[in-house]
């Protein structure tokens, strides 16, 4: 049986198309009848789901010039069938509307193929023993770098690393490994005495050092207290960057994304992304929020778009609490095991309120990193406060979609104000899957019956827009539709209080990485369906998963990734 793609492999893939002329989805030669409406490419032979809830399947559909001309039978699609169309018998596969991940960084996607990732290692040990082995291949006094750790996978210890785990072998040179999470980070004695922080150093607004009972830091930093140390890593070049967002998008179209929706894509990238862009080496759509502490230049710009909607700058992005996982989700009640409730303030009141009010009237989309329900409830309130602050008269549009990414943990009384208040969820599935290994320690049987509560807010009529965040996550299509509709760990096992009947249907599923994204992006009436005049964006894979058993969506292979017509990456 197949195995789920390496992140490495689908890195490293090129976005070019196979030319085996025994492959199933290899070209057939198109008829010549005069009849025939020509059409640059036609997909047949196989089931096509839509995400069109007016014709939710066909067997063929057909684009010309970027955009799709049909969408119906084997039968009626044989008149596209001529000229130099490219015809693709594909028996045996199955196409679906371009899958979106709605909540990614695609920098960091790409950056994960060239450093250290820890991500997937099972045990404790063998992290510290990763990083160590690593460490020895970094000159004295350079950084040590990485990302990935996640200590809710290990089955030797869970506990947080700390700088007792690594300082032996790294005492000259100075180490900042982000969580997996990217929410809070280990660093090094040496890290620590470089940026100054002591015993004595207050704690940031939005942040925390851990301390040992001496009041001593850790080494594990959350949230705003990893400034200090982002501030003195070594600059990056352009072309390095440049490099990084490139492999991410490669790494994108290979596990068959034909948009990524950034949260929190800074100027320089967007810049980086314009150059792409004009080079032709976009491999998928994306849609991108500017991290709040460019808002002013994001007020001063505008929406940016390129005219084939492939690079979509429209959004503001917000930070506000901190993870489940690492205690620093903010929460009304203290955590089920520890004395405290997490923290907020990664984003001031003061600093925002005055940023959603110049997003209504320049008609802004906001994108706010909200998880606990403390957050989850302030921010609804900010939102609300800012509707009533500014007049309507003064809003650029009535249509705001702002949004609450994460938003893992929302109480009944608040989801019905997701709906009065017109605010989209974006979430992550696997993010539920993963969480809830441990999320029954950290919250307690009450507020579980709320957590990650997908059929609920679907229920509500509520869109979900589905993501993964990666590179936090894997970053899986097949992964994040499998979490969404089993709610079970990868290996088909679920845990006390893991609430299965808050999974979601496969046509739900299928609805929250293709039209809801789409609508998410105010892209809905050219993108997110297969209908006549869209765009031409297709996920291909070699299974139907809407029919076959979950675990076997796992094992489901990327044929083809078709981005405005054009086949951006082929098995």
């Amino acid at each position: 049986m197949n195995k789920l793609i390496p992140l490495t492999l689908a890195a490293s893939l090129l976005a070019a198309a196979c030319s085996d002329p025994s492959s199933s989805t290899s070209p057939v030669a198109a008829n010549n009848d005069v009849s025939c409406d020509a059409a640059d490419m036609v997909l047949h032979n196989t089931t096509v789901y839509t995400a069109n809830d007016a014709q939710w399947t066909a067997e063929a559909v057909a684009s010309k010039a970027g955009r799709i001309v049909f969408v119906g039978s084997n039968a009626d699609a044989q008149r596209y069938m001529c000229g130099s169309a490219n015809v693709l018998d594909m028996a045996g596969n199955t196409v679906y509307a371009g899958f979106t991940d709605s909540h990614q960084h695609l920098e960091g996607v790409g950056r994960r193929t060239k450093t250290l990732s820890l991500f997937g290692i099972t045990t404790l040990q063998e992290t510290v023993q990763t990083i160590e082995a690593w460490a020895a291949t970094i000159p004295e006094g350079d950084w040590v770098l990485g990302r990935g750790w996640i200590e809710r996978e290990w089955t030797d210890e869970q506990r947080f690393l700390n700088k007792s785990d690594i300082d032996a072998f790294t005492a000259n040179k100075p180490l900042y490994m982000p969580r997996a999470d990217g929410v809070s980070a280990l660093v090094n004695s040496r890290a620590l005495e470089l940026a100054g922080v002591t015993r004595d150093t207050p704690d940031p607004e939005g942040g925390r050092f851990e301390r040992d009972l001496d009041g001593n830091p850790t080494g594990y930093v959350l949230a705003n207290a990893m400034n200090v140390f982002r501030d003195i890593l070594p600059p990056e070049t352009d072309d390095y960057l440049k490099d990084n967002l490139l492999r991410g998008l490669r790494a994108n179209a290979a596990m068959g994304w034909t948009q990524t929706q950034d949260a929190g894509m800074s100027y320089r990238l967007v810049d980086l992304m314009q150059q792409i862009h004009a080079d032709g080496d976009m491999t998928h759509r994306v849609y991108a929020a500017i991290p709040i502490a460019e808002a002013s230049q994001m007020l001063a710009r505008g929406r940016e778009t390129t005219s084939d909607d492939m690079l979509d700058v429209r959004g503001i992005k917000v930070f506000i609490d901190g993870t489940l996982g690492s205690r620093g989700a903010a929460l009304i009640e203290n955590y089920s095991d520890a004395d405290h409730n997490g923290f907020m303030n990664r984003t001031t009141r003061e600093e925002l309120v005055p940023v959603l009010h110049a997003a209504l009237r320049q008609g802004i989309q906001i994108e706010t990193h909200v998880i606990g329900d403390r957050a989850v409830r302030t921010l609804l309130d900010w939102y609300e406060e800012a509707y009533a602050a500014v007049p309507r008269s003064e809003w650029a549009s009535d249509d705001l979609r702002w949004r609450m990414e994460h938003a893992q943990i929302i109480p009944p009384s608040d989801q019905q104000r997701f709906v009065d208040l017109g605010v989209l969820p974006s979430m992550q599935p696997s993010h539920g899957i993963g969480d809830l290994n441990f999320a029954p320690a950290r919250l307690g049987a009450d507020r579980l019956g709320y957590a990650y509560p997908w059929q609920q807010l679907v229920d509500q009529g509520l869109m979900i827009l589905g993501g993964s965040d990666a590179p936090v996550e894997a970053g899986d299509p097949r992964i994040e539709f499998y979490a969404a509709i089993t709610r079970k760990r990868l290996d088909g096992t679920d845990g006390a209080g893991w609430h299965p009947e808050l999974a979601v249907s496969r046509e739900t599923a299928l609805r929250m990485f293709t039209i809801w994204p789409a609508h998410g992006a105010f892209q809905e009436n050219v993108r997110g369906s297969i209908e006549v005049g869209k765009y031409a964006d297709f996920t291909v894979f070699d299974r139907d998963f809407m029919t076959v058993e979950p675990q076997d969506i796992l094992d489901a292979q990327t044929v083809m990734t078709i981005v405005g017509g054009k086949i951006t990456y082929q098995n």
